[in-house]
Parts: structure tokens; sequence; C-alpha cells
């Protein structure tokens, strides 16, 4: 790797970074780079991606070559995938595998059949008119309860029914229902699609935009299984039909109340015909990747093509491994951690960690916003923090999972069932604080605001975010802001209203939440104004994006502390022509490179909580005074932003 950790072959020298500090460290790669047919975007985390794809294929198919001659959950491993690649018998099925379900729909004779029904798909991983899911209760975060919320749509949002700038979505929406209708044989197809994106529109018009639903205070809703039936008369029927118990739900959390009164409205108003439509409707979408070709290139043409820009489907191959992922992966995580992730690794992230947790210990006690009162309730979180690194110390067992070479949508089937039933055994029991939320081959990080955690999953543990050898700008200018990042989500404008023990509650005195609300303003109003070079009529809403900005802002902030720390007081080298300083930054713009679809770009700005790289980069990098000190940035150049207008959380 270069001396500096920079890859000098990426710099625009022709763009200052005074001026554009993404354009400068990632000029020359985004000009050269052309992105892949089968991806709506090309970059840092899409090359991770790539690798950790190519690392877990060849685990896959060592699986899959040794056939019947497998063991365990090799052969589930391996005959799963084989059940996808078998192309020629899944083409001679064409819609076989659906057509007694899609029967079954059609037989309903009513519309709360229809809704019950959807009960029993969910366990075949059809989605219905609402989402469900364990997780710790907000308020009582030592217990797991059933969290329900909206549902019932295919388009990405609700904001794509009600918005005129996306008609043209809608109206190709409503031809790909059609196609699909056409395709199953289910008669007057594109009269049954109008009604079906009809009805659709009807149940957007009760949800809460995303905006809304960021907001935990709101979607708090602890409900008794008396107080569900009330909002949702449905609901005993729907949990009977998918065989949940009933002492599973005597407490439930109901996410968007009203979106369950609007559509027990419409279960009542609209015509039996139209909802068996709308749930023909959710089996195709679901069964359409494991059909013949006809099916997997009409859903490919819409949600990929249309709603993505991307022109072409994935190899099989690569659509193959997704599904073994998602329905065994931390079988195969196990394999890969073993083969990729060196001891050493976590030992350095865990010094990391340690260093931004103290960073940011520093930097709070320091901060002239907050009350004395606040800050301890703050540092009291701070302590509380649990990271993981690299791969949980308990994996996922999967001996209820059974797998049959020869039945591909029913692999994928009762995989999803398995899932279903290991995470109803979590609601009661004590939280399993060793469970993860990401296979150790996943290229992100997260953080859980009600178990306080911060996750690091082992692919995204390599360069250009985490380079062992590498000179620690650079490391911390990477994977330290990213760690950074994580722990500021537990302060962002979400994960402040959560204390050290993952509660739902107000540790805040009402003059520091104010201030903090008001700092908060001031990043939503800069992002506001900004739209991306991909989608310049599209502008980012900056509501949407605040906690991932507020992120971003306090783990570069906190990451460049971590780094002076590191730095007991030392010089860094000046490493080819390059300061610490000016590296760390530019470390951080690199691992934001990236370009994008017009098309992509646009469906990020309307659903995608995170800013466009370039302003997770420019827009970020601006606010700090250390960044305008490393590359001597002055009033006019294109990074410069006045010292009365930068942010500083925390």
């Amino acid at each position: 790797m270069p001396q500096s950790g920079i890859t000098l072959s990426n710099i625009d020298e022709s763009v200052r970074p005074q001026d554009d500090l993404y354009q400068h460290v990632n000029g020359a790669w985004l000009k050269s780079t052309v992105i892949p047919d089968d991806r709506p975007l090309e970059g840092t985390f899409t090359a991770l991606r790539d690798g950790a794809e190519l690392a877990v294929k060849a685990i896959i198919e060592e699986a899959a070559a040794k056939g019947e001659d497998a063991s365990g959950i090799e052969r589930k491993v391996g005959g799963l995938y084989n059940s996808f690649m078998d192309e020629e018998a899944t083409e001679a099925k064409g819609m076989e595998p659906i057509r007694a379900r899609l029967a079954e729909v059609f037989a309903t004779a009513s519309p709360a059949e229809v809704v019950a029904l959807t009960g029993r798909l969910f366990r075949s991983d059809v989605s219905g008119l609402f989402s469900i899911y364990p997780a710790p209760d907000a308020g009582n975060p030592d217990r797991i309860l059933l969290y329900i919320g909206q549902g019932g749509l295919g388009l990405p949002d609700e904001s794509y029914y009600r918005d005129e700038k996306f008609e043209g979505i809608v109206s190709a929406y409503a031809k790909y229902v059609a196609k699909l209708f056409g395709l199953a044989g289910i008669p007057d197809a594109d009269t049954a699609a109008a009604r079906v994106v009809a009805l659709e529109k009807a149940l957007a018009s009760h949800h809460w935009d995303n905006v809304t639903l960021r907001d935990p205070q709101k979607t708090y809703n602890l409900k008794t299984a008396e107080e569900g039936r009330e909002l949702f008369p449905h609901l005993d029927a729907w949990f009977d039909s998918a065989r949940i118990e009933a002492d599973k739900y005597t407490e439930l959390v109901v996410s968007t109340p009203d979106f369950f009164t609007g559509a027990s409205a419409l279960v009542e108003s609209e015509s039996l015909a139209t909802w068996q439509e709308w749930l023909a409707l959710r089996v195709l979408n679901a069964a359409a990747p494991y059909l013949s070709s006809a099916f997997v290139d009409a859903n490919f043409d819409f949600y990929g093509t249309t709603l993505s820009g991307t022109p072409q489907n994935k190899d099989r191959w690569k659509r193959g491994v997704a599904v073994v992922e998602a329905a065994l992966g931390e079988a195969v995580g196990q394999i890969y951690v073993e083969r990729h992730f060196p001891e050493g690794y976590k030992a350095r992230m865990q010094t990391l960690v340690a260093k931004l947790i103290e960073a940011y210990r520093e930097s709070i006690t320091a901060l002239d916003w907050m009350g004395e009162d606040t800050k301890a309730e703050a540092l009291k979180k701070l302590e509380a923090f649990r990271p993981k690194i690299g791969f949980p110390d308990k994996w996922i067992d999967y001996s209820a999972v059974e797998i049959d070479p020869s039945d591909l949508l029913g692999n994928v089937e009762r995989a999803h069932n398995a899932d279903v039933d290991r995470h109803l055994d979590e609601v009661g029991k004590p939280i399993d604080l060793d469970k993860w939320l990401m296979t150790p081959q996943t290229v992100n990080a997260y953080y859980h605001p009600m178990l306080n955690e911060i996750v690091f999953p082992a692919a995204i543990l390599q360069p250009p975010f985490f380079t062992a050898e590498a000179d620690d700008a650079v490391n911390y200018g990477g994977i330290g802001a990213i760690i950074g990042h994580e722990i500021g989500h537990g302060f962002d404008d979400q994960g402040s209203q959560f204390d050290g023990s993952g509660a739902l509650r107000n540790w805040w005195s009402e003059e520091d939440r104010k201030a903090f609300e008001g700092l908060a303003a001031k990043l939503v109003a800069q992002f506001d104004a900004l739209a991306p070079y991909a989608a310049p009529e599209h502008k980012v809403n900056g509501k949407l994006t605040l906690g991932e900005n507020i992120g971003d802002l306090g783990g570069l902030t906190i990451a460049y502390k971590a780094y002076l720390l590191s730095l007991d007081g030392a010089e860094p080298p000046v490493l080819e022509g390059l300061t610490g300083q000016q590296r760390f930054f530019m470390s951080w713009a690199a691992g934001w490179r990236q370009v994008i679809r017009p098309e992509e770009a646009i469906r990020r700005v309307a659903t995608d909580p995170h800013s466009p790289n370039e302003f997770r980069t420019n827009a970020i990098a601006k606010n700090l005074d250390s960044f305008h000190e490393a590359f001597a940035v002055e009033a006019g150049d294109g990074m410069w932003l006045s010292p009365e207008d930068r942010v500083s959380i925390w």
C-alpha cells in the first residue's frame, strides 16, 4: 500500500481540497470508473462487498460440489445453492410452485379472510398488510415484545403514491403489476392492476411519512391485545393464521396506530376482488425471483431498472449466493471468519474503540452548551456502550431448516419459517445479548439504541476503512470515524432519547434539549439546501437524514480528537507530502467514493436516511475547524464555512 495510506492515483490534482475535498481525493477514480451493468452504483462499499461475495461463493461452491456426500450444515448450504442454480428445473416449473397458492387466494370468501390468509403466508415470506418483528420493549428494554407497523405497499415509500414527481414511476408500476398478472393468467390484467394500485394508494394515505417514523416517542405505542383489536379487529385472525400463540402478544407495540385504523376501514369498504388481487400481487412479488425467467425478468425490469436504473440482472451465481446468505448466513459466516478475519484485527479494533470512547468522554465533559446533570447522564450512557467486533460468540442453530435440492421456492419458504420461529421464541424470554443483526461477511456496521451496542462485522474491517499496518491517521479517518459514527447514533436526535439501559427515557434538562435541537436545526438547514450531483433536481431531506448527519459529524469530530490522543503529543510524520491531519481527512473522503445512476440517486434521496456520499464528505468536513486548519481553507474557497455557521454538537 502507499506509504501515506492514501491512493494517490485516485486524486484529481485539478481540484483543490480547499474547494472540494471529495472531488480532490476521488476525482480521478470518479472520472475513470464505469458502473457495472448489474448494479445501480459503484464505490468503496461495493468493492468490499464484491470481495466478501467471492469469498462466500468459494465457501458455498465447495459445499455444493460435495452434493450427496456433504453432511451437516454443508449439506444444507450446498443443497440450497444447487436448488437455485438448477435453472433448467426452475424454468420447466414455470409458475407451478405458486399455482395452488394463487388458487387459495382467489377462493377466499371475504376481505377479512384475505387478511387472515396473509398471516399464514407471512410464514412463507410473503409481505402482507403490516410488518411484524420482535425487539426490546423501548419502555422496559429487559424484555422482548412484538412490534407491528404499516405495510401493504409495492413501491419503496408512501411518498411515491402522493408526490407528483413520481407519477411516472407509479404508471410504470401499474404496467409491471399487469405484466405479472398476465403471466399468472389472472383475467383482465390491466384493470386488475389499476385496482391494486388504487388500493395501495389508499393504504399509503394512512402511512406515516419517513420523517415521522424517525420519532421514537410517536412510534412507541404499547398496547394490550384488546387495544390492538380495537385498532384492527382482524388482529386475532391474523395471529391465529400465522400460528402465533396468544401469550406472545398479550402486549405489543403498534408503531403506527393510524395506519391500522385506516387499513381496517379499507378492509370493510374495498371489494373482495380487489383484496384478492392485492394479495395475489404479494404472492407473485415474493415468488418472482425463484420462478421461471419470465417472472424474474419482469420483477427485475421494474425494481432493478425502472427504480434504480440498473440495466442488467446479476449473474445467477451472485443471486444464488444471496439466497444462501439470507437463509443460512451465519453458517457461512463461521467459515468466512476462520478464513478471512485475522486474530489480531479484533484487538486492534478494541484499541480504536477505547480511544473513541475516551475522546467522546473528554468532548462531552467539555461541552459548553450542556449542563452538568445532563452531562452526567450522557457519560453514564457512554460508559454503558457495548462494542461487538468481527463475529458473534454464539452462532445461529439452523437444524430446523429443511432443504430439498429439487425445491427452490420451498427451501426459501422453509428457511423463512424457521427464522420466524427462532424470532418468536425470543418473545417473553431474557434478551440474548450475544445475538447479532448482521452476518460477519456483511460490509456494514450498526448501533442498536435499545441494547446500547455498536457492532462492526468482520467484512468492514478492511481497506480503505481499516488497514492493520497503516499509519494511524488513515485508520482514524476511516474506521475510527465509522466507530465514532455508530457511537454518535447513541446521541443523535433519535438515540439521545434512550438512556444507557436502552430505555426510552428523557434524561435531558429542558434547557439542554432545547440547545441540542437548535444545533440540530442548523444542520437540517445545511443539508436541506443540497442536491446530489447525480440528481440535481432532488434536494436532500435534512430532517430524514438528520440522525445519520449527526452520526457523521460526531463521528468525524471525535475520531479526529481520538487521533490526536493517539499521538500523545508527538508530531505525526509528513508522508508523501501529506501531514497527518491531511491524511486523516483524505481517508474520510476516500471511504465515500461512489458513482451512482440518476434513478438510484433519486430513489435514495426519497427514502434513504443517509445523505449522498459527496455530502457525507464535504458538508460534514466543512463544519470542523480542524479541517479548515489542516488545509488552510480561507474565505472564498469552496469548502469555506464561516465559523459562526459551523455546527459542532458532540
